[in-house]
Protein backbone atom coordinates (compact mmCIF):
# COMPACT_ATOMS: atom_id res chain seq x y z
CA UNK A 1 0.00 0.00 0.00
CA UNK A 2 2.96 2.17 0.76
CA UNK A 3 4.65 1.49 -2.33
CA UNK A 4 1.78 2.74 -4.18
CA UNK A 5 0.92 6.00 -2.24
CA UNK A 6 4.90 6.53 -3.50
CA UNK A 7 4.23 5.77 -7.23
CA UNK A 8 0.85 7.40 -7.62
CA UNK A 9 2.45 10.90 -5.62
CA UNK A 10 5.42 10.55 -7.89
CA UNK A 11 3.44 9.78 -11.02
CA UNK A 12 1.29 13.26 -10.18
CA UNK A 13 4.57 15.73 -9.32
CA UNK A 14 5.64 14.50 -13.02
CA UNK A 15 2.48 15.20 -14.87
CA UNK A 16 1.99 18.85 -13.11
CA UNK A 17 2.88 21.40 -15.46
CA UNK A 18 0.27 23.82 -15.98
CA UNK A 19 -2.99 25.39 -14.50
CA UNK A 20 -6.50 24.43 -15.17
CA UNK A 21 -9.15 26.51 -14.32
CA UNK A 22 -12.25 25.43 -12.03
CA UNK A 23 -13.94 23.20 -14.04
CA UNK A 24 -17.30 25.09 -12.88
CA UNK A 25 -20.00 24.85 -10.88
CA UNK A 26 -20.77 21.16 -11.35
CA UNK A 27 -20.18 19.03 -8.52
CA UNK A 28 -19.82 21.32 -5.52
CA UNK A 29 -18.09 19.10 -3.05
CA UNK A 30 -15.28 19.23 0.03
CA UNK A 31 -14.35 15.41 0.08
CA UNK A 32 -13.89 13.25 3.30
CA UNK A 33 -10.76 10.89 3.71
CA UNK A 34 -13.40 7.48 3.86
CA UNK A 35 -13.44 5.58 0.76
CA UNK A 36 -16.60 3.46 -0.57
CA UNK A 37 -16.26 -0.23 0.34
CA UNK A 38 -15.61 -2.63 -1.70
CA UNK A 39 -18.60 -4.47 -3.69
CA UNK A 40 -20.71 -1.57 -3.17
CA UNK A 41 -21.54 1.53 -5.69
CA UNK A 42 -22.52 4.91 -4.20
CA UNK A 43 -24.82 6.58 -6.81
CA UNK A 44 -25.27 10.62 -6.12
CA UNK A 45 -27.26 13.35 -7.71
CA UNK A 46 -25.33 16.67 -8.04
CA UNK A 47 -27.65 19.52 -8.60
CA UNK A 48 -26.15 23.21 -8.73
CA UNK A 49 -28.28 25.91 -9.87
CA UNK A 50 -26.34 29.60 -10.61
CA UNK A 51 -29.15 32.44 -9.50
CA UNK A 52 -26.42 35.11 -10.03
CA UNK A 53 -23.66 34.41 -12.53
CA UNK A 54 -21.95 35.43 -15.58
CA UNK A 55 -24.36 36.92 -17.96
CA UNK A 56 -22.79 37.35 -21.39
CA UNK A 57 -21.06 34.84 -23.36
CA UNK A 58 -16.40 35.25 -23.37
CA UNK A 59 -14.37 33.65 -25.74
CA UNK A 60 -17.20 31.43 -26.91
CA UNK A 61 -17.92 29.94 -23.27
CA UNK A 62 -21.66 29.99 -22.35
CA UNK A 63 -22.98 32.37 -19.66
CA UNK A 64 -23.45 30.76 -16.41
CA UNK A 65 -26.22 33.45 -15.02
CA UNK A 66 -29.46 30.47 -14.60
CA UNK A 67 -27.35 27.74 -15.53
CA UNK A 68 -28.73 24.37 -14.06
CA UNK A 69 -26.17 21.59 -13.21
CA UNK A 70 -27.22 17.71 -12.93
CA UNK A 71 -24.19 15.68 -12.53
CA UNK A 72 -24.27 12.00 -12.16
CA UNK A 73 -21.72 10.87 -9.86
CA UNK A 74 -21.12 6.72 -9.86
CA UNK A 75 -18.71 5.55 -7.30
CA UNK A 76 -17.82 2.01 -7.05
CA UNK A 77 -15.29 0.62 -4.20
CA UNK A 78 -12.56 -1.84 -5.00
CA UNK A 79 -11.34 -2.52 -1.98
CA UNK A 80 -10.74 -1.43 1.23
CA UNK A 81 -8.63 1.27 0.63
CA UNK A 82 -9.25 2.18 -3.24
CA UNK A 83 -12.26 3.21 -5.51
CA UNK A 84 -13.04 4.72 -8.68
CA UNK A 85 -15.63 7.39 -9.10
CA UNK A 86 -17.27 8.21 -12.88
CA UNK A 87 -19.03 11.59 -13.51
CA UNK A 88 -21.58 12.83 -16.10
CA UNK A 89 -21.75 16.86 -16.08
CA UNK A 90 -25.31 17.75 -17.76
CA UNK A 91 -26.47 21.74 -18.07
CA UNK A 92 -30.26 23.20 -18.74
CA UNK A 93 -30.17 26.34 -19.19
CA UNK A 94 -32.97 28.66 -21.37
CA UNK A 95 -31.95 29.10 -25.08
CA UNK A 96 -29.61 25.98 -25.13
CA UNK A 97 -32.15 23.26 -23.46
CA UNK A 98 -30.78 20.39 -22.49
CA UNK A 99 -26.85 19.80 -22.92
CA UNK A 100 -23.88 17.17 -22.07
CA UNK A 101 -21.32 18.80 -20.67
CA UNK A 102 -18.51 16.10 -20.49
CA UNK A 103 -17.07 13.36 -18.30
CA UNK A 104 -14.92 12.88 -15.78
CA UNK A 105 -13.58 9.44 -14.27
CA UNK A 106 -11.21 9.77 -10.36
CA UNK A 107 -9.91 6.89 -8.88
CA UNK A 108 -8.76 7.23 -4.81
CA UNK A 109 -6.64 5.25 -2.75
CA UNK A 110 -6.69 5.95 1.12
CA UNK A 111 -4.12 5.46 4.36
CA UNK A 112 -5.36 1.99 5.82
CA UNK A 113 -6.61 1.97 9.86
CA UNK A 114 -4.38 -0.04 10.25
CA UNK A 115 -1.99 2.55 9.70
CA UNK A 116 -3.52 4.24 13.11
CA UNK A 117 -3.21 8.08 11.62
CA UNK A 118 -4.07 10.54 13.62
CA UNK A 119 -6.54 12.24 10.77
CA UNK A 120 -8.22 10.37 7.56
CA UNK A 121 -5.95 10.81 4.31
CA UNK A 122 -6.39 10.22 0.84
CA UNK A 123 -5.71 11.01 -2.64
CA UNK A 124 -8.01 11.29 -5.59
CA UNK A 125 -7.12 12.04 -9.34
CA UNK A 126 -9.55 13.20 -11.48
CA UNK A 127 -8.91 13.37 -15.57
CA UNK A 128 -11.60 14.62 -18.04
CA UNK A 129 -13.21 16.66 -20.67
CA UNK A 130 -15.95 18.94 -21.19
CA UNK A 131 -17.39 20.71 -24.33
CA UNK A 132 -15.33 24.36 -25.26
CA UNK A 133 -18.59 26.10 -25.01
CA UNK A 134 -18.36 25.24 -21.35
CA UNK A 135 -14.59 25.30 -20.46
CA UNK A 136 -12.10 26.89 -22.43
CA UNK A 137 -9.53 23.72 -20.89
CA UNK A 138 -11.08 20.75 -22.62
CA UNK A 139 -9.01 18.32 -21.24
CA UNK A 140 -7.97 18.67 -17.29
CA UNK A 141 -6.43 17.05 -15.04
CA UNK A 142 -6.19 17.27 -10.52
CA UNK A 143 -5.08 15.99 -7.95
CA UNK A 144 -6.43 16.24 -5.02
CA UNK A 145 -5.06 15.51 -1.03
CA UNK A 146 -8.11 14.45 1.15
CA UNK A 147 -7.24 15.48 4.93
CA UNK A 148 -10.44 15.03 7.46
CA UNK A 149 -10.99 14.46 11.13
CA UNK A 150 -13.70 14.41 13.82
CA UNK A 151 -13.20 15.97 17.15
CA UNK A 152 -16.69 15.26 19.34
CA UNK A 153 -19.55 16.62 17.51
CA UNK A 154 -17.32 18.89 15.48
CA UNK A 155 -15.77 17.63 11.40
CA UNK A 156 -13.19 19.72 9.27
CA UNK A 157 -11.79 18.66 5.92
CA UNK A 158 -9.27 20.16 3.97
CA UNK A 159 -9.06 19.61 0.30
CA UNK A 160 -5.70 21.35 -1.34
CA UNK A 161 -6.05 20.39 -5.02
CA UNK A 162 -3.51 21.01 -7.49
CA UNK A 163 -5.13 21.13 -10.75
CA UNK A 164 -3.62 21.40 -14.74
CA UNK A 165 -4.89 21.81 -18.30
CA UNK A 166 -3.77 19.49 -21.04
CA UNK A 167 -6.19 21.09 -23.94
CA UNK A 168 -6.81 24.98 -23.81
CA UNK A 169 -5.26 28.23 -23.14
CA UNK A 170 -4.53 27.19 -18.91
CA UNK A 171 -1.72 24.76 -20.70
CA UNK A 172 0.73 27.40 -20.26
CA UNK A 173 -0.35 29.57 -17.23
CA UNK A 174 1.19 26.96 -14.57
CA UNK A 175 0.45 24.74 -11.93
CA UNK A 176 -2.51 26.24 -10.04
CA UNK A 177 -4.16 25.98 -6.66
CA UNK A 178 -7.52 25.07 -5.74
CA UNK A 179 -8.92 24.64 -1.98
CA UNK A 180 -11.53 23.40 -0.69
CA UNK A 181 -12.52 23.80 3.52
CA UNK A 182 -15.29 22.12 5.17
CA UNK A 183 -16.28 22.56 9.09
CA UNK A 184 -19.17 21.35 10.40
CA UNK A 185 -20.88 20.61 13.65
CA UNK A 186 -23.60 17.75 14.49
CA UNK A 187 -26.28 19.36 16.02
CA UNK A 188 -28.23 16.60 16.52
CA UNK A 189 -27.06 12.37 15.30
CA UNK A 190 -28.89 13.14 12.15
CA UNK A 191 -28.84 16.85 11.33
CA UNK A 192 -25.50 18.84 11.00
CA UNK A 193 -24.37 22.19 9.24
CA UNK A 194 -21.71 24.04 9.01
CA UNK A 195 -19.75 26.13 6.01
CA UNK A 196 -17.97 25.06 2.80
CA UNK A 197 -15.18 27.25 1.25
CA UNK A 198 -13.94 26.79 -2.79
CA UNK A 199 -11.06 28.66 -4.37
CA UNK A 200 -9.61 28.54 -6.78
CA UNK A 201 -6.19 31.39 -6.73
CA UNK A 202 -4.66 31.24 -10.14
CA UNK A 203 -0.71 30.10 -10.61
CA UNK A 204 1.51 29.11 -7.65
CA UNK A 205 4.31 31.60 -7.27
CA UNK A 206 2.00 34.24 -8.85
CA UNK A 207 -1.40 34.28 -7.83
CA UNK A 208 -4.23 36.03 -9.56
CA UNK A 209 -5.57 39.29 -7.80
CA UNK A 210 -7.89 38.89 -5.15
CA UNK A 211 -10.63 40.45 -8.16
CA UNK A 212 -9.64 37.84 -10.44
CA UNK A 213 -9.48 34.61 -7.59
CA UNK A 214 -12.95 32.73 -7.97
CA UNK A 215 -14.35 32.66 -3.86
CA UNK A 216 -16.89 30.76 -3.02
CA UNK A 217 -18.57 30.65 0.15
CA UNK A 218 -21.23 28.26 1.20
CA UNK A 219 -23.40 27.69 4.48
CA UNK A 220 -24.19 24.00 3.89
CA UNK A 221 -26.50 21.30 6.03
CA UNK A 222 -26.11 17.52 5.63
CA UNK A 223 -28.57 15.62 6.75
CA UNK A 224 -27.67 11.67 8.57
CA UNK A 225 -30.44 9.84 8.19
CA UNK A 226 -29.22 6.65 7.21
CA UNK A 227 -25.31 5.18 6.65
CA UNK A 228 -26.63 4.56 3.61
CA UNK A 229 -27.27 7.82 1.95
CA UNK A 230 -25.92 10.81 1.59
CA UNK A 231 -28.12 14.55 1.67
CA UNK A 232 -26.23 17.70 1.65
CA UNK A 233 -27.43 20.97 0.43
CA UNK A 234 -26.50 24.45 0.79
CA UNK A 235 -26.44 28.38 -0.39
CA UNK A 236 -23.36 29.67 -1.87
CA UNK A 237 -21.99 33.49 -2.37
CA UNK A 238 -18.65 34.61 -4.80
CA UNK A 239 -17.52 38.27 -3.46
CA UNK A 240 -14.94 38.41 -6.27
CA UNK A 241 -15.65 39.09 -9.99
CA UNK A 242 -14.41 35.36 -11.15
CA UNK A 243 -17.04 33.86 -9.12
CA UNK A 244 -20.34 33.00 -10.02
CA UNK A 245 -22.34 35.34 -7.24
CA UNK A 246 -25.37 33.44 -5.85
CA UNK A 247 -25.37 29.71 -5.92
CA UNK A 248 -27.69 26.80 -4.47
CA UNK A 249 -26.51 23.36 -4.38
CA UNK A 250 -27.65 19.80 -3.34
CA UNK A 251 -26.42 16.32 -3.52
CA UNK A 252 -28.48 13.12 -2.72
CA UNK A 253 -26.93 10.18 -2.51
CA UNK A 254 -27.45 6.25 -2.12
CA UNK A 255 -25.27 3.57 -1.81
CA UNK A 256 -26.00 -0.04 -2.81
CA UNK A 257 -24.43 -3.17 -1.88
CA UNK A 258 -23.52 -6.46 -3.19
CA UNK A 259 -22.35 -8.77 -0.66
CA UNK A 260 -24.10 -11.52 1.21
CA UNK A 261 -23.93 -9.00 3.94
CA UNK A 262 -25.11 -5.27 3.64
CA UNK A 263 -23.36 -3.00 5.52
CA UNK A 264 -25.99 -0.20 4.91
CA UNK A 265 -28.88 -1.44 5.49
Amino acid sequence: MRRVWVALATFCVALLCGVARAQGNYEIQVYGADTVPPKSLMVEMHSNYTLRGQQQTVDGVYPTNHQDHQTLELTAGINDWAEVGFYVFTSVQEGHGIQWVGDHIRPRVRAPDKWHLPVGLSLSTEVGYQRAVYSPDTWTWEIRPIIDKAVGRWYFALNPALERSWHGPGVSQGLGFAPGVKVSYDFTKKISAGAEYYANYGRLGGFDSFHNQQQQFFVVSDLNVSPAWEINFGVGIGPTAGTDHLLVKGIIGRRFSFGKRSEVE
